[in-house]
């Protein structure tokens, strides 16, 4: 199903919108309102205050519990973009992905295929769903000028602020892991200057090979006895072999999108 990208809430630096193609009725997008801005403390902040209104919309409206969100760095998706969703325009963008019991179909399940035979939700009520959505977004945020997000003095211990906070670990070839150094269960637990270290990690690793940027995928977990989870494909336009076939279908992938 294609649609017009749909603005359901536009906050200070960041706007959530429904895809012109949404793969689930749970796909939401936070995408930058102003391409040019810089990922900086008060981005990296609004950035959270967004994506945690998404939650608790998605929440209220499907009865979200998990969720998962996919991005890419110097990076768009060509051909049949297995595994990944389709590029809607070069502004900075990220999908979330709501999941919850009952559901019709699965992130993973859809993007397991060519992009142009990803059927979408056609039989789902989508507009009443983002009107509801709408509702949400509107009722759940705070009061003007008060951020949900949290602030960048709140970190472990007085020396957080020039301690390393995140880590990057090569598991393959084009495969990097960015995890944070605390146990981190949520995304909506992560601290701005927590995303601003993974922010610069990822823009720090090396493009050798050939490669050109990455496609990007944040995984949480079940409880809070690990870190939150990155994981970082370098991607080509004359790659031999699509990375995100196998990662999608990798146990830890698998439970989050399948």
């Amino acid at each position: 199903m294609g649609l017009e990208r749909r603005l359901l809430y536009r906050s200070g630096f960041w706007e959530i919108a429904r895809p012109r193609h949404p793969l689930t009725a749970g796909h939401i997008l936070i995408r930058l309102s102003d391409p040019s801005t810089e990922f900086a403390q008060a981005s990296a902040s609004d950035w959270l205050f967004c994506h945690n209104l998404v939650r608790a919309a998605l929440h209220d409206v499907l009865g979200a519990t998990r969720f998962a969100v996919m991005f890419a760095h110097q990076w768009h998706p060509i051909g049949s973009a297995i595994g990944e969703p389709v590029a809607e325009s070069s502004t900075p963008t990220f999908h979330v992905f709501g999941r919850w019991d009952g559901e019709t179909t699965t992130p993973g399940a859809q993007l397991s295929l060519p992009a142009h035979r990803r059927p979408g939700e056609p039989g789902h009520p989508m507009d009443a769903t983002d009107a509801a959505i709408r509702e949400a977004l509107q009722r759940r945020r705070p009061e003007a000028g008060v951020s949900s997000a949290p602030e960048a003095g709140d970190a472990v211990g007085p020396s957080a602020a020039s301690a390393p906070m995140v880590r990057a670990v090569q598991v393959g070839p084009v495969h990097t892991v960015i995890e944070t150094l605390r146990p981190v269960a949520s995304i909506r637990d992560i601290l701005p200057t927590e995303l601003l270290a993974m922010g610069a990690t990822l823009a720090g690793l090396p493009l050798s090979g050939g490669l050109s940027g990455f496609s990007c995928l944040a995984l949480e977990r079940e409880s809070e006895d690990g870190p939150l989870r990155v994981h970082a494909l370098g991607r080509s336009a004359a790659e031999a072999v699509n990375p995100l076939e196998d990662l999608i279908r990798s146990p830890e992938v698998s439970l989050a999108l399948l």
